[in-house]
């Protein structure tokens, strides 16, 4: 007996949008079998927590945007969002259009392309196609797949050899309509020794309904690049957060990673760096806050091919209420890869006695020539801490709150944009009630 697979998109929709927006034969091509595709694929398996009990079918619609050429003119909800300083290079993404973008015209000429995935499509199309769906594939499982076939919006950056671009790229992706897609995708470029900072905030407001935000995020870090990938992610609890992330990380390359999960919806956050070139490094820095019954699952991954490839892994979440989370953090070092260290630690913070926590570290090691390590622990704030602070007349409340911040302060002190840094903790505090 089988069981037929409903799907959120079919055919006749996917290409009568791709056709309306001028998209070449190629990426309808990939969209035709990624849909197939995600008729035959199953679920992603996730360690301790069952996903196809979550809103997996409210995707919306591609809708178009209204463009605008001064940031005067965008929507109060968006103005209030952008940093407030430091902009250089910025693209404002709504629902599923980008109505906003700037990039200087000194990067530019420089032969560094910043811009929507919609623009990259028309302009650079075969650029774009030697590297779209390459990093994260449409065949991995139901989830990539539906995203391959339903993807709008998004960013491409390229940067050409050599180039060191100084100010952060920054995006604003933020979705106020329920009926309209939300699944990006963003799409890195970095050639030998360049190096780049992309900075992005996925918010939403003002939702009425369920929805899917089925995000991808796909870096290529050629020999000697540099790539700083930093995100915010704070949407509403009707909305089910999907988001993938890979690296492909070439000789003496590296990528680093700084992730703030803030969502008050369910969240699946897989992030991946493989380290394919000898030399090549990466680290990741995670932090999620969950609050009343929403469920996370967040898995860190770095996969050593190279030889003398190093990885560092640092994961704090902190619950409260009912919340649950599943924090992996994965080490793997192939055969061949002689000289590869790993380190990682996952920390779990607990604030209830009903909140739960489950801190996973693996090491999974084919080769002997390697040094590997990892820490993990699941606690409650520390009593003697409390005891201390309380005894030099601070108050319970307050001290709480320090332990809280300096708990999270090895990944919040990293985001590279401090006007986003500042947003991340004022959400922190929003969160926990402080």
């Amino acid at each position: 007996m089988t069981t037929e697979t409903l799907l959120p998109a079919n055919r006749d929709s996917i290409q009568a949008a791709s056709k309306a927006n001028g998209e070449p034969e190629w990426l309808i091509n990939l969209r035709m079998r990624a849909l197939e595709l995600a008729g035959q694929l199953e679920l992603p398996k996730l360690e301790k927590t069952r996903i196809d009990r979550w809103q997996m079918d409210a995707y919306g619609v591609n809708k178009a945007g209204q463009p605008v050429t001064e940031l005067e003119e965008l929507p109060e909800t968006v103005k209030e969002l952008l940093p407030q300083s430091d902009i250089g290079h910025l693209i404002v993404q709504r629902n599923s259009a980008a109505i906003y973008a700037t990039i200087s015209e000194e990067l530019s000429k420089q032969g560094v392309i910043y811009t929507d995935m919609a623009t990259a499509v028309r302009d650079h199309s075969e650029l774009l196609q030697q590297h779209f769906m390459s990093v994260v594939k449409p065949e991995e499982h139901r989830v990539t797949a539906l995203h391959a076939a339903v993807c709008q919006g998004g960013v491409f950056v390229y940067v050409p050899k050599n180039v060191r671009v100084e100010l952060p790229l920054q995006a604003l992706y933020i979705t106020d309509d329920a009926a309209a897609s939300f699944s990006p995708h963003i799409l890195i470029v970095a050639e030998q020794g360049s190096d780049v900072t992309y900075v992005d905030n996925v918010v939403s407001t003002g939702l009425r309904s369920e929805l899917v935000h089925n995000a991808v995020v796909e870096i290529v870090a050629k020999p000697s690049a540099t790539v700083r990938f930093a995100t915010v992610h704070r949407l509403d609890k009707g909305v089910t957060d999907l988001s993938t992330r890979r690296a492909i990380v070439e000789q003496d390359a590296r990528v680093e990673w700084i992730l703030g999960e803030m969502n008050d919806g369910n969240c699946m956050s897989d992030t991946t760096s493989i380290l394919k070139g000898n030399g090549s490094s990466s680290d990741h820095k995670v932090i999620c806050v969950g609050t009343g019954d929403q469920k996370l699952n967040i898995t860190t991954r770095a996969v050593h091919f190279g030889r003398q490839s190093t990885s560092d892994m640092i994961t704090r979440a902190v619950m409260r209420d009912e919340s649950t989370a599943i924090v992996n953090g994965i080490t793997k070092i192939e055969k061949g890869a002689t000289g590869a260290h790993g380190e990682q630690t996952e920390r779990v913070l607990m604030l209830s006695p009903k909140a739960r926590g489950d801190a996973n570290p693996m090491l999974l090691i084919d080769e002997d020539e390697v040094t590997a390590g990892h820490a993990a622990s699941v606690g409650q704030v520390n009593k003697d801490q409390l005891y201390y602070m309380m005894s030099r007349g601070i108050s319970e409340d307050q001290a709480t709150r320090l332990i809280i911040y300096g708990f999270l302060a090895p990944v919040v002190s990293e985001i590279p944009v401090e006007s986003l840094e500042n947003k991340l903790s004022e959400w922190v505090e929003r969160k926990l009630g402080q």
